[in-house]
């Protein structure tokens, strides 16, 4: 396919955006972007770091400015950190413009996978009933995405072979 269009992972935190990503801009040799990369290479800290020197708020405005900087490329493979989608001028830019993929596994799944984990502050010191809201309230604007795959059941590579046959096809 010859689209200049980027392809945009979200979804939750531990949802495999940055793996699956990576994956598929090998697959289709495009370069590849993590967002949460680019913030922590910019603050010269990680992105726990800022959340506990900085705060959310400050963190949400550089996410805003390197994600939209980020959107400008053409034919990328962009994966985003977990909050970013609930931004509204990002959301509005990426459903507009890019092919955007929700990588969507049960709620349980991520629960497991996001628990105490100190590089995720939103989530380390979170209850799961916490957590499981977080998730509930996440998914309703996860669902805006342009694709929703549903991760349950399938590997890494399948995953990735159903991205590229729906890129393929757009």
């Amino acid at each position: 396919m010859n689209s200049k269009k980027n392809l945009i992972f979200l979804g939750m935190m531990g949802s495999g955006k940055s793996s699956i990503g990576h994956l598929v801009s090998k697959k289709l040799k495009i370069p590849f972007i993590d967002i949460d990369n680019l913030i922590e290479e910019h603050a010269s800290m990680t992105v726990a770091k800022i959340f506990e020197i900085n705060g959310e708020d400050y963190f949400r405005g550089l996410e805003e400015k390197i994600t939209l900087k980020s959107l400008k490329n053409k034919k990328n493979v962009i994966s985003l950190g977990g909050g970013s989608f609930i931004n509204d001028n990002i959301r509005k830019d990426i459903v507009a413009n890019h092919f955007s993929f929700w990588l969507d596994w049960d709620d349980l799944v991520l629960v497991k996978r996001i628990k105490g984990n100190k590089k995720r502050p939103l989530a380390f010191k979170s209850t799961d009933k916490e957590i499981l809201a977080m998730i509930a309230k996440r998914k309703k604007i996860y669902s805006k995405a342009n694709f929703k795959i549903n991760c349950n059941k399938l590997t890494k590579n399948e995953i990735v072979k159903k991205i590229i046959k729906i890129y393929e096809l757009n």
